[in-house]
């Protein structure tokens, strides 16, 4: 019906009940204005109807996950470390028989990279490593007197491993035995080697040692040496060139010339070097316990070598090893020019003459003594080396 113009009339309230769901919505409308009430309604189910059909679907959608703090992406990513708890070894350290073994000394060794631990058993034989990581390991146990003895094994992760009695066999007795040969078994070895020294591959060069500490020489070897010198086939010749040379110049007029002269001459001249040689190097070395050979410096400056041949006339070694002074080669000298009085000539006789002779041979000795340091040696193919431990 449309509504009529001019002048409203008397409005007249009327109640309509509208059912929703199962509730009832009531609404008392201006029969005056039927054209507002007529929009109210349009908006209102306009607006339950967008309200139905938007609430199931808001119930419906899916929730959007939350998203991940970097604290929390980190902490996925991060490995967790599995920390294998800690054990202990122990024993005990016992001998072949089973008793324990005091104060012996255990090393635990590790295969990997881990130091080395050492420590030492208490009085009943037991030891204790606390605190180690789980895996393979060695036992080194030692003691004194005991073969050292190794025990392997592996700990388990928080293991107590109580490994069985580590028994240390009875270790080999060490003994050292110096063999010593007797000084006469020395000196009669190092006597062999002298023998085979000559001058040139000739002339006897028995009483010179080129080793230092050569093995003091006991009296029957002083009086070898001393036969072996004078019988040698080329002291014989020697002595022969010198009668000669005597025979030649006319020394010793008294003995004459001719075959008899020379006779005379040859066995004056063998009898001072056996009478010297023995004497001097034998009876009175032996008695006045000295060494009668020379021994070869090599060493230090010329003067000093020239000053210890010349000083090497007047003193020699001791068989005790100490230098002393030569009695023996002084008085030897002395004792073969009295002696010699028996068969020189009665003008080459006298007491003058005797200490004469003793004075040269004293020269002569400091002469070949010189000659021993700087000369004959080179001379010698055979002469000993002067440092035994090499070739």
């Amino acid at each position: 019906m449309a509504c009529p113009t001019g002048q409203p009339q008397p409005t007249k309230r009327t109640q309509t009940l509208l059912p929703v769901g199962r509730n009832a919505i009531k609404f008392t409308v201006n029969t005056a204005n039927k054209y507002t009430v007529r929009k109210s309604r349009r908006r209102l189910w306009f607006g339950l109807g967008i309200l139905f059909c938007v609430a199931p679907v808001l119930a419906q959608s899916p929730q959007s996950p939350p998203t991940a703090t970097p604290s929390d992406a980190q902490q996925l990513t991060v490995p967790q470390i599995d920390q294998q708890p800690a054990g202990t070894i122990s024993g005990t350290i016992v001998d072949p028989s089973g008793a324990a073994i005091a104060k012996a000394r255990v090393k635990l060794a590790r295969e990997d990279k881990s130091p080395d631990q050492e420590l030492q058993a208490d009085d009943g034989g037991q030891f204790s490593f606390s605190n180690i990581a789980p895996g393979p390991f060695r036992l080194i146990a030692t003691a004194a007197g005991f073969a050292t003895q190794t025990f392997s094994g592996t700990l388990h992760p928080g293991e107590i491993d109580i490994v069985p009695p580590i028994a240390l066999a009875l270790g080999a007795e060490a003994t050292e035995v110096q063999v010593v040969a007797p000084r006469a078994e020395i000196a009669e070895a190092e006597i062999k080697v002298e023998e085979k020294q000559r001058v040139f591959g000739v002339i006897p060069n028995f009483y010179v040692s080129y080793i230092p500490d050569a093995a003091p020489l006991d009296t029957k070897q002083k009086l070898e040496l001393a036969w072996r010198s004078t019988i040698d086939p080329v002291t014989f010749v020697l002595t022969g060139a010198i009668a000669g040379i005597q025979q030649a110049e006319n020394a010793f007029s008294g003995y004459g010339q001719g075959a008899e002269g020379y006779g005379k001459r040859y066995g004056a001249s063998y009898a001072d070097l056996a009478v010297g040689t023995f004497i001097g190097s034998a009876i009175f070395p032996s008695i006045l316990k000295q060494d009668p050979r020379y021994f070869y410096k090599g060493t230090g400056s010329t003067h000093s070598r020239i000053l210890y041949a010349i000083a090497n006339s007047l003193i020699c070694k001791g068989d005790n090893k100490r230098w002393q002074p030569n009695y023996s080669n002084v008085l030897g000298s002395i004792a073969a020019g009295g002696i010699s009085n028996l068969y020189y000539p009665a003008k080459n006789r006298g007491a003058a003459l005797v200490f004469e002779n003793a004075g040269i041979g004293i020269g002569a000795t400091a002469a070949a003594n010189v000659l021993q340091e700087f000369v004959i040696r080179k001379l010698t193919p055979n002469a000993a080396n002067r440092d035994p431990s090499k070739p």
